[in-house]
């Protein structure tokens, strides 16, 4: 994203997507992979002008990215996809900016939230009585800290492999199964003091 495009803090990042549900609805689709806003359209059953609007909007700001553009009956149809980066190595993580590293981290959470407002408005959240939704607020040291990295890397990894099972089973058994997520955060929680001014929400 250049300077002119980018959103200035990561509050209005989040409030930006979320505050329609249109844009929620795309970022979802996108998660998924590259789609068009005709292609949107057609899925979430909205108007054909009003989703490429919002794609547009989410484009211009740097939430989604161009990955081709097809001539379709004489008119441009423009493909995108997320914009979530790769994965990145620890080594490769340490040597971003602050500034950088805040940004992926804001990119990838709003892309969680998304999937999870999505849910909430499909029904499918509450669906299975099983579904584990849990937080922990925890006091550490660092031995602790890398602890708990380690644990939640290792879950990561246990995670991969219940996921390339799966797929295993549904190509041998001919099924298609069904999206699901699976999403782990740790971070240094913030200090309370004094307020840094309203939550952005008539931005």
């Amino acid at each position: 994203m250049s300077a002119a495009t980018r959103l200035k803090t990561v509050d209005e990042l989040m409030v930006f997507v979320l505050k329609h549900p249109i844009r929620v609805d795309a970022l979802q689709i996108l998660n998924e992979g590259e789609a068009s806003a005709a292609q949107i359209a057609r899925r979430t059953g909205q108007d054909m002008k009003q989703v490429g609007h919002h794609v547009k909007v989410l484009a211009d700001h740097g939430c989604i990215e161009l990955v081709r553009v097809e001539q379709n009956r004489g008119a441009e149809e423009h493909f995108y996809v997320a914009a979530l980066r790769p994965c990145i190595g620890d080594e490769e993580w340490a040597l971003l900016a602050p500034t950088t590293r805040q940004e992926i981290s804001a990119l990838v959470f709003q892309a969680i939230v998304a999937e999870a407002l999505a849910a909430f408005r499909n029904g499918t959240f509450d669906s299975r009585p099983d579904r584990h939704m849990s937080w922990q607020p925890l006091k550490l040291d660092e031995k602790g800290w890398v602890e708990l990295m380690e644990e939640l890397e290792a879950s990561l990894e246990r995670i991969e492999n219940i996921r390339m099972r799966a797929e295993e089973r549904l190509i041998a058994n001919g099924e298609k199964g069904f999206p699901a997520i699976a999403a782990a955060f740790g971070f240094e929680r913030g200090v309370v003091g004094p307020s840094r001014g309203p939550y952005p929400l008539d931005t």
